[in-house]
């Protein structure tokens, strides 16, 4: 499975103007994470705005970057690297992409279909591939390489 940078980009352009301070797309998914995975909840602060502000500039640095390997790749590892330090764990990652794509689907609407689903799915394997490698090497206490940044 791969996925289609046009896909990501057009869905995400149909999600962006909810992303604002009116209707929060990351409170939206911060409340399905928790409602959905209660035990997840002991890892944020208990105030949410900073974390859904970083989450929301990540999500679309990502997608703003989808054709430059090296800054995506930068961006995850970095991202991975630090959520070693918040008790994240790669077993969180499916309950964390099960939000993601019901708060993309929800916000997309009718914009959202099974290619744009799959595509997403497979981004969001990238991104745990990416994220999961640097936090075992965090965890591991192995030099970050050149390219994590």
């Amino acid at each position: 499975m791969t996925f289609h940078p046009a896909l990501i980009t057009s869905s995400f352009a149909v999600v962006e103007p909810h992303g604002t301070k009116v209707t929060k797309v990351t409170k939206y998914f911060y409340e399905h994470l928790f409602d959905n995975n209660p035990g997840v909840r002991a890892l944020f602060a208990r105030h949410m705005q900073e974390q859904e502000d970083r989450l929301w500039n990540v999500l679309g640095g990502l997608v703003a970057n989808l054709e430059d390997t090296e800054t995506v790749v930068r961006i995850l590892r970095n991202l991975g690297a630090r959520h070693v330090g918040y008790g994240a764990l790669p077993e969180h990652f499916p309950a964390v992409g099960a939000s993601l794509l019901a708060t993309l689907r929800h916000f997309a609407g009718e914009a959202w279909t099974p290619e744009t689903e799959e595509s997403w799915t497979a981004l969001y394997g990238v991104i745990t591939a990416t994220m999961s490698e640097a936090m075992a090497e965090v965890a591991a206490g192995a030099p970050r390489s050149a390219h994590s940044g």
